[in-house]
């Protein structure tokens, strides 16, 4: 769990400096916003000059599917619940979640490690990147890269067009209708027909038929 973090870290602090900030900026974001895939996109928008309403509705819907991983996430009191709140992760929550009796301790160190595991990287790239020609040709593209992993992996595991389909139409009509708007209406048209049951059309598992060759009493 902690070590896919590391890659992805570096390849943010690496983004940080190459997209004209300094190293610093890479462990501020890792710790005010800390959410993997929107720190990614933060950065584009303010690169960017997005407005801080497109900003806060655009982290709104990446990071909508929180709300559901704090319903089913292992209870930590105090003052460690308070951070296990905030450091909630896709990561932390797949590791944490199918679990059953795990301690509240267990829990907040795994937090704890997993937001260094991501944070240190991202320093360490960082200075690297602050390193590297300005000019560096393909870092701008680690975040569609990123994305489109995402995609490929949610796709396989649906095994259904149906997002793929929903997510171009959505991003062409956003882009016809509001240019200057349409990551958010995109993101929002997709989140809502999202929420639909039985719009995406999810791959059910199939029905497991078991045979009883024991003989049968007369």
């Amino acid at each position: 769990m902690m070590l896919g973090l590391v890659p992805l870290g570096l390849a943010f602090g690496v983004l940080v400096t190459q997209s004209g900030f300094a190293w610093y900026w890479a462990p501020v974001l890792s710790t005010v916003i800390y959410a993997g895939s929107m720190e990614f996109v933060a950065l584009g928008l303010i690169t960017a000059g997005t407005g801080l309403v497109t900003g806060a509705v655009t982290a709104v819907v990446v990071n909508f599917r929180h709300i559901f991983y704090g319903l089913t996430h292992p209870r930590v009191h105090g003052w460690a619940g308070l951070y296990t709140v905030y450091s909630l992760t896709d990561e932390t929550y797949a590791a944490l979640a199918a679990k059953e009796n795990v301690s509240e301790r267990v829990v907040a160190i795994s937090h704890l490690l997993c937001q260094a595991a991501w944070v240190i990287p991202g320093i360490i790239g960082a200075l690297v990147g602050s390193a590297l020609p300005a000019d560096l040709t393909g870092i701008d593209f680690v975040m569609p890269a990123l994305f489109a992993s995402l995609a490929t992996e949610a796709y396989r595991a649906s095994g259904t067009p149906r997002m793929v389909v929903l997510a171009l139409a959505a991003t062409a009509l956003a882009s016809w209708l509001v240019p200057a708007y349409a990551l958010i209406l995109a993101l929002s048209v997709y989140a809502l027909v999202a929420l639909i049951p039985g719009t995406m059309g999810v791959r059910q598992p199939e029905p497991v038929i078991v045979v009883d060759h024991a003989p049968k009493e007369a």
